[in-house]
């Protein structure tokens, strides 16, 4: 996501998308290493209990007490037990007849279709796959982005008038150079500092035909170095929709105080936030299909918000 024609400053500058990436995308991974560390704590500990339970027998239900079942059943060569088990989702209605496992050594703790035990393990494992297929994506999808955004900073360059144009979506607001020529075009960019004072239009140096090609990077030309700003996404053909801001046509004399504060990254993050409100209601939908707990909805939780700050980079948001 940086372009290797850019100068030293403008190369350093051109890092600011990447380094945003990084971030969330390591805050990601950090989420789901430690949901995948969580269920694999879990899952080592219920697959062991199940895994000695090697005992088959047959029992019956003789009540439903919540979330759990008075089991009667009998192990073979030993005397009648009744032994209560918890279950998840729906419990057998009494007199149900079940098949029962236990482990031979210690028949005390039988298992039945059901059983919280097995649903335990099974949603450990899930989980752990779930969170490598998410961490293996975000990675491919953050190379994919390397490697395309190099490549059009690579495309010969031109001079052509843009301006620079914010158009907020929902939660969402991106920034764009828009073509001064006809037909026009909509360049999606990456914020970058230089955006801020860019006055409206500017003559900037695109790295590619934006009539053309999908990608188009672009470089400002200034006194203190070139500024690359890398493409957040694919050239548009139509004007975006949501509430549009035009840059001024000359900046004023706060440009270069604001310009600094919008280049740290704290501001950048909080600027995404509003990406995370999702991610509580994502939390209590997947909680309730899943029939889990309180530490459902924190996990689920944690892994949608990290997943909207990391969105919001791969997109390009804006935080002016």
């Amino acid at each position: 996501m940086t372009g290797s024609t850019a100068a030293g400053g403008g190369r350093r500058r051109a890092l600011r998308p990447l380094r945003h990436a990084l971030l969330t995308t390591g805050i990601v991974l950090a989420v789901c290493g430690v949901l995948a560390g969580v269920a694999a704590t879990t899952f080592a500990a219920t697959s062991a209990f199940i895994g000695a339970a090697t005992g088959r027998a047959e029992g019956v239900v003789d009540a439903v007490h919540d979330s759990a079942v008075q089991l009667r059943w009998t192990p073979p060569g030993l005397a009648e037990r009744v032994d209560l088990v918890e279950v998840s989702g729906t419990p057998p209605a009494p007199g149900a007849h079940t098949e029962v496992a236990f482990d031979p050594a210690h028949p005390v703790e039988p298992l039945i279709p059901g059983a919280q035990v097995l649903v335990d393990a099974d949603r450990a494992l899930t989980t752990i796959s779930f969170t490598v297929v998410v961490a293996g994506l975000v990675l491919a999808v953050l190379a994919w982005q390397v490697v395309t955004r190099r490549r059009a900073f690579a495309q010969p360059g031109r001079s052509v008038p843009v301006r620079r144009v914010r158009w907020q979506a929902g939660l969402a607001t991106r920034s764009y150079l828009e073509t001064d020529t006809r037909p026009q075009r909509w360049i999606p960019v990456h914020f970058d500092p230089v955006l801020v004072g860019l006055p409206s239009p500017t003559v900037v140096r695109l790295h590619g035909d934006p009539l053309r090609e999908r990608l188009v990077a672009a470089t400002v030309v200034g006194p203190d170095g070139d500024h690359p700003l890398v493409p957040s996404g694919a050239v548009r053909a139509d004007e975006p929709r949501g509430h549009r801001t035009d840059n001024p046509s000359r900046p004023d004399a706060t440009v270069a105080v604001r310009a600094a504060a919008l280049a740290r990254m704290a501001r950048q993050l909080r600027a995404d936030l509003p990406l995370v409100v999702p991610a509580p209601f994502i939390g209590l939908l997947w909680t309730y299909v899943d029939r889990g707990g309180l530490l459902t909805w924190v996990a689920v939780t944690a892994l949608a918000a990290s997943l909207g700050l990391w969105l919001a980079a791969m997109r390009g948001s804006d935080p002016s």
